[in-house]
């Protein structure tokens, strides 16, 4: 899946490449007109071209085709005048994350009080400890001012909060995953051979010509519509491979206004991205 769905273009600027067979990264630093801009090099065996993406804790990330008969005798050379030929963009793009992760810590940091975005609103996190309680809960309640994500936590409950988010967030995805699918499958005259929750940091959703889709965790943090919009992008590839016009007359026949929520993914991808990190802290 590619265009604001997926992020397959080679310079798709809100997500990090997680290709089987690279490596994890090696620092450098490419010596622009506008200054150094640090990055790391990947080199990856399924890569076919050059491409440079932003991770919203990474940084930029270059990958490199490596071996096959398209390994680059000179990655950091290469690397360079490849970012060299973007520095407009890339600049521009670091600034936008810069500003996005100013807004972020300008909500505080995880922890009881902090502001969260779950179903594409804002929600006040209120966490209690020591209740006594058995097993971990977390549960959304009505406040009078803002929704509210409470997590009541168990003291035998070693996971971080973090983890504890996470772990919530990955099963009401899979119900809001499943939810649409079972309301958009029968329509397209499609049917998935199986479906995946994962995180992954290069797209929303995949299809496999086998049937396979796979969707992010995440998108249950984006509004219901949003990750609707994912699900039937996923299905309408189970009739059409590529994106061409027939693709999405036939996307536009379940999400007449996808072109709104592909956006809104691609404004707030920073955002869900950054959310819950294994370091609070980063």
């Amino acid at each position: 899946m590619s265009d604001s769905m997926g992020g397959r273009r080679p310079t798709h600027p809100e997500a990090s490449p997680n290709s089987h067979g690279s490596t994890a990264g090696e620092p450098a630093v490419a010596r622009l007109s506008g200054g150094e801009v640090p990055y790391l090099l990947r080199r990856s065996h399924q890569a076919r071209r050059l491409r440079v993406t932003l991770d919203p804790v990474r940084g930029v990330i270059v990958t490199v085709p490596a071996g096959n008969g398209r390994g680059i005798r000179y990655p950091e050379h290469a690397a360079s005048a490849f970012l060299a030929e973007r520095e407009h963009w890339l600049r521009r793009h670091l600034a936008r994350q810069e500003r996005d992760r100013e807004h972020l810590a300008a909500r505080g940091p995880l922890g009881d009080g902090a502001q969260v975005r779950f179903r594409g609103e804002l929600h006040r996190l209120r966490v209690i400890e020591g209740n006594g309680a058995r097993w971990t809960r977390v549960f959304r309640e009505g406040g009078l001012d803002e929704d509210e994500l409470v997590v009541e936590l168990a003291a035998a409950d070693g996971r971080p909060l973090a983890a504890v988010l996470r772990g919530y967030a990955r099963d009401r995805a899979r119900e809001a995953v499943e939810s649409a699918l079972a309301l958009h499958a029968g329509p397209l005259g499609v049917e998935p051979e199986g479906v995946a929750i994962r995180d992954p940091r290069s797209r929303w959703g995949s299809a496999s010509r086998s049937g396979r889709l796979g969707f992010s965790w995440r998108l249950v943090l984006a509004p219901p519509l949003a990750l609707e919009t994912v699900v039937v992008h996923e299905l309408a590839h189970l009739r059409v491979f590529g994106h061409g016009p027939r693709f999405w007359d036939l996307v536009a026949t379940r999400m007449p206004d996808h072109a709104r929520w592909r956006r809104w993914l691609r404004d707030h991808s920073f955002e869900l991205h950054a959310a819950f990190p294994d370091d609070p802290a980063g």
